[in-house]
């Protein structure tokens, strides 16, 4: 049985700007495009030219793209004809096989917003499409509010769709510009949209996350019979969001009915690029990535309980909906005071650390995981701390150097401005191959700015291993977490760090101490022994 084709049409770039604390630059921007062609979206919209300074350049700049690049803009201003609109013609400047516009479908944001009459209105949207399609662009046509313009008055709604449609517009995107529209009114609307004469494979979705449905609200939308998606990565986008194309995109290609019914331009292996791809763009935001998000997630596929882990050894099927593999992930089990021999021998393989079941060490690696998660210890997510506690208790943890001792001192003095500031310095010690070596490293960034106490311990502690030290040159902090375990005069600190190398290599560790200062240093001396058993062996 043939499939039907559904179009993706990516809006990182304009819509997920839009978010609060993101503003890409040119050369971001750029990469993202390059991902998002790569993986094979069918729509790149750029931005809105004119609207920016980075926007324009990045259409100057852009490469030829396999995926439609396309410019963003609204129908034209009131008082003007669309030739002579210099808003218009300012994206229609930016060279791009398809424009999207925006116009006003409910009658509330026309007489309100625009302040013009509904008829004035539907003229607006047929000259603006008319005069993109007669300067040989593919016009998209986005009905902002439509379906709160719908329930307010559907006959109108309706004429401003089949005004861009006899204009020409290849696509009528039907926008949830606030978000509330839930899925099962989604589908209704669409349905009816359908049934009033408007084709399918004229017509998109574009919704926004504000009722945390908006992945179900598009999907809703093709069960009813759109054929073009939008959305952006790992759901960017004003206030809570757009649709996830990260979810999204596996749906359509992994789960029945969709996987049986329809064709995307997505092949199996660009899939497997999936997750590679959500955290470059956290890389470029410079976030954390987010551990619950559905199939990319570093907890998607994470099993914590003894008895999931034990039938997971069985059959993985039993706890995963799909194989992690497919979307370029990976499954995990964590190590918790939960955890059973089930959870602890899989770990420990992961690790490759071939342990036989009957081993007294694995015993004695559990109590050492529940005893140390009494005093404040939480290996649920710091997977290389658990490691080196097991090989700990196998003997076959390696020592490549010692830390005689370490020092942290914070000063405050006036700079040159006369102004007070803070410089952290720190001092460590650590003996290498029999030789004692003292390294001192300040925590003063480029800027001038003190970048705090465990900064300076890091790269003091970094700083010399002797022949060690080309190993650890790739490591850099991406994440430090703090959380006091225990109030009061007896409260306890535990740091979470986590790390990453050249090789793409993420890990997590964690210390504790009634001192952040030593609960950070446990942290840190643990990711550099981890990366040295990675990159050294088990013989030092």
């Amino acid at each position: 049985m043939s499939r039907e084709r559904l179009y993706l049409y990516d809006t990182t770039l304009r819509d997920g700007q839009q978010t609060q604390g993101v503003q890409f630059s040119t050369a971001e921007k750029l990469k993202i495009a390059a991902a998002l062609d790569a993986l094979g979206v069918d729509y790149i919209e750029g931005g809105w030219p004119g609207a920016n300074p980075t926007d324009s350049a990045f259409f100057d700049t852009v490469p030829a793209t396999r995926a439609t690049l396309t410019a963003f803009g609204m129908t034209k201003r009131a008082g003007r004809s669309a030739a002579n609109d210099d808003v218009l013609a300012a994206v229609l400047n930016a060279g791009t096989g398809a424009v999207c516009i925006v116009g006003k479908t409910h009658e509330f944001h026309v007489e309100t917003a625009l302040g013009i009459g509904l008829d004035e209105n539907l003229e607006t949207i047929r000259d603006s499409v008319a005069h993109l399609v007669a300067q040989g662009r593919e016009a998209l046509f986005d009905a902002e509010h439509f379906f709160d313009g719908y329930r307010a008055n559907p006959a109108y709604a309706l004429d401003c769709l089949r005004a861009a449609l006899e204009a020409g517009a290849r696509w009528l995107v039907l926008c949830d510009t606030n978000g509330g529209t839930l899925p099962a009114e989604v589908h209704r609307i669409v349905t009816e949209v359908i049934a009033a004469g408007i084709p399918g494979n004229r017509l998109g979705i574009h919704t926004h996350n504000d009722t945390e449905t908006a992945v179900a609200a598009s999907l809703a939308a093709v069960e009813a019979g759109v054929r073009q998606i939008q959305g952006t990565l790992n759901g960017l986008g004003e206030r809570c969001g757009n649709a996830n194309l990260v979810s999204l995109i596996p749906t359509l290609m992994l789960k029945p009915p969709y996987r049986d019914q329809f064709e995307i331009g997505v092949t199996a292996e660009a899939l497997e690029g999936l997750t590679r791809l959500s955290r470059m763009l956290d890389d470029i935001l410079n976030r954390v990535p987010l551990k619950q998000l559905a199939y990319v997630g570093g907890s998607a596929f994470a099993h914590k309980a003894g008895l999931h882990a034990s039938a997971i050894l069985k059959n993985p099927a039993t706890y995963e909906h799909i194989d992690p593999a497919l979307v370029g992930n990976r499954r995990f089990v964590p190590m918790s005071n939960q955890a059973g021999q089930s959870n602890l021998r899989r770990r420990l393989a992961e690790a490759g650390l071939e342990v036989d079941p009957g081993d007294p060490a694995l015993g004695r690696i559990l109590e050492a995981v529940k005893a140390r998660e009494a005093e404040g210890y939480s290996y649920d997510t710091a997977e290389a701390s658990f490691e080196l506690l097991a090989r700990a208790e196998l003997g076959r943890l390696p020592e490549f150097f010692e830390v005689k001792r370490y020092r942290v001192t914070v000063e405050r003095r006036k700079n040159k401005r006369n102004r007070m500031v803070s410089l952290s310095e720190a001092v460590v010690v650590v003996k290498v191959d029999g030789e004692k070596k003292l390294s001192v490293s300040e925590s003063m960034d480029e800027t001038g700015s003190d970048r705090g106490p465990v900064n300076a311990l890091s790269k003091a502690l970094a700083k010399d291993l002797g022949r060690y030290q080309t190993a650890i040159e790739d490591m850099r902090l991406v994440d430090f977490k703090v959380r006091i375990t225990q109030g009061g005069t007896e409260a306890v600190t535990r740091v979470i760090i986590d790390s990453e190398d050249g090789a793409g290599r993420r890990w997590s560790t964690v210390g504790v101490s009634a001192n952040i200062v030593d609960a950070s240093f446990e942290a840190l001396l643990e990711a550099v022994r981890w990366k040295l058993i990675r990159d050294v062996g088990e013989t030092p």
